[in-house]
């Protein structure tokens, strides 16, 4: 039977990936973008036990501390900063007892600022609208291969907007949480518009910081991206993420260049 998810929980803190996590440098190792949605998944999980339940997700920064190998993750969860108001929860995810890793994630009060909300950030197509795109033509693995991509914007190197969707979910049997399942789409912004082919350069990302101003809802992921490369092998892809309903924040990657 074909998985219907990212992962399988094999015990209270383990997870076994399914083929739909296999990455697109290297089949040997995890797509990024899975792996940061379950984190996501097992933070919000964690505070949903929290009786200040009352805060929203506001920040959450990775950094990949190496390889990714596609085996049984671990993840563990503490909270350096409690707090009514403001709180820090961090998680660490281990692969074969090696931190590969850390997602830092700040938690914000609500409050009612309807009245002084504001922002200048166009909403792109509805993905219904826009027409299809297979990102296998560019990328291999079985992440890249599961996806449903919707190209939102004309596509040149360094530039484009791209809506994604996937039928399957973070952990099977558990019920999806939305805020993850968006999370877990974001890392593909690094190979929605590169400035190179794969097969001539490498330019993976060695973080991701999502900033957001509204929690998204809703099965799709907007990518309005535009990618920087400079001229000492650092690079810079920046994305504003939108969901159904319009944009909802901004992620930033910063990456590594190297001539294959």
């Amino acid at each position: 039977m074909t998985p219907d998810s990212y992962f399988i929980r094999t015990g209270p803190t383990t997870f076994a990936p399914t083929p739909h996590a296999i990455g697109a440098w290297s089949e040997e190792d995890y797509h990024f973008s899975p792996v940061a949605g379950l984190l996501v998944h097992a933070i919000e999980q964690f505070r949903a036990g929290d009786k200040n339940v009352d805060l929203q997700l506001s920040r959450v920064s990775f950094d990949i501390l190496g390889r990714l190998p596609f085996a049984e993750v671990e993840i563990a969860i503490e909270v350096p900063r409690p707090g009514r108001t403001i709180e820090l929860v961090q998680a660490t995810a281990s692969i074969n007892g090696r931190a590969v890793i850390t997602a830092r994630s700040w938690y914000l009060v609500k409050m009612g600022t309807a009245d002084v909300a504001g922002l200048e950030i166009a909403p792109l197509p509805d993905p219904g609208d826009c027409p299809a795109r297979d990102l296998t033509e560019m990328w291999g693995g079985g992440y890249i291969a599961q996806l449903e991509a919707r190209q939102a914007s004309e596509l040149r190197p360094g530039r484009g907007a791209t809506w994604l969707t996937s039928p399957n979910r973070l952990v099977k049997d558990e019920d999806p949480i939305d805020i993850a399942e968006f999370c877990a789409r974001i890392d593909t912004a690094n190979g929605i518009a590169p400035r190179q082919r794969p097969e001539q350069w490498m330019f993976p990302n060695v973080d991701l910081t999502v900033h957001l101003f509204r929690r998204p809802s809703g099965t799709w992921t907007g990518l309005d991206t535009t990618v920087y490369w400079g001229d000492s092998g650092v690079g810079v892809t920046s994305s504003t993420l939108h969901d159904e309903d319009g944009p909802v924040g901004r992620a930033e990657q910063s990456l590594t260049i190297r001539k294959m």
